[in-house]
């Protein structure tokens, strides 16, 4: 017999006993984890997915990656969170023991999560518009066209988080004079905005979606509740907001008025008769406004 093929056909029954034997402990292993909790399996079991939801009903889906010399090597893992987890490992190692230590990493992280949560909730979120729960920065509406960056400390979130203000540069300069005059008022019992209320001695706006209640709310471009009383504005002049985002995490409102003049000024921006169709200037989902026939 020939020496050589004897030789490939050893090294292929070894090949296939690892492999058969892998797969055998990759299906043990996720049979200890629990079938339900699977999301994605790959073809050739070197890739899985699983999804695990913490004490707040948030879902996070945690991803692994298996090495060829699995378990002897420990599995890659990434998720949505900010910070990675240390993953702790030996030989004896499982997948539930991964998803097990993943699951107490996202238990420490439910404060920082419960924090963003209450600023999104509390204040004029203007970025991210789609939020991710690796994110660890918010940017709000201040006022006066200006805004603040703020970035929570994902250890000690409801500590004074870093900021940085966007703006003019005299309200720029204004803002942060204050921020360092008054940050020594911030105390960890209390919530964001009223910390950040204490700071700049006043309300900072709220969400557009809670100004709902308010009888009427500013407009998404020019700030304001109610049009100028002008004979340029025709029909509109001295009028309320009077157009909306359908983005159920947006929803701003406008005057029509603004609206047109803001998809005028954009390229992309597409008339069908008396209709003009672009983004909003918020989230850039599609949006629609009629133009008016009177002057304006």
């Amino acid at each position: 017999m020939d020496v050589s093929k004897k030789f490939t056909d050893q090294s292929r029954c070894r090949e296939l006993a690892i492999t058969s034997s892998f797969c055998r402990r990759i299906y043990s292993e996720v049979e200890e984890v629990g079938w339900d909790h699977l999301v994605k399996l790959g073809d050739d079991l070197s890739f899985l997915s699983f999804r695990v939801m913490d004490d707040k009903g948030r879902v996070h889906i945690l991803a692994i990656t298996l090495d060829k010399n699995y378990p002897r090597s420990p599995p890659s893992v990434s998720a949505d969170v900010p910070c990675n987890l240390n993953l702790e490992w030996s030989s004896n190692s499982k997948l539930r023991d991964v998803l097990q230590q993943f699951q107490r990493h996202v238990r420490m992280l439910q404060d920082f999560w419960s924090t963003l949560d209450d600023i999104d909730r509390s204040l004029w979120v203007i970025d991210p518009t789609h939020t991710h729960l690796a994110m660890s920065y918010r940017k709000i509406k201040i006022g006066n066209d200006c805004y603040a960056i703020l970035s929570l400390n994902v250890n000690d979130p409801l500590s004074l988080p870093e900021c940085r203000f966007l703006g003019s540069d005299t309200e720029v300069n204004s803002l942060r004079n204050i921020w360092k005059r008054n940050s020594k008022k911030w105390k960890k019992d209390k919530s964001f905005s009223e910390n950040l209320a204490r700071i700049f001695g006043t309300q900072l706006p709220q969400p557009p979606h809670a100004q709902k209640n308010e009888e009427h709310a500013e407009c998404g471009i020019c700030f304001a509740q109610y049009l100028p009383t002008d004979d340029e504005f025709g029909a509109k002049s001295g009028s309320a907001t009077d157009c909306t985002c359908e983005n159920g995490n947006c929803k701003p409102e406008f005057h029509s008025v603004c609206l047109v003049k803001w998809l005028r000024s954009i390229t992309t921006t597409r008339q069908s008769f008396d209709v003009l169709f672009g983004n909003c200037p918020y989230c850039s989902d599609p949006i629609a406004v009629k133009i008016s026939t009177n002057k304006y």
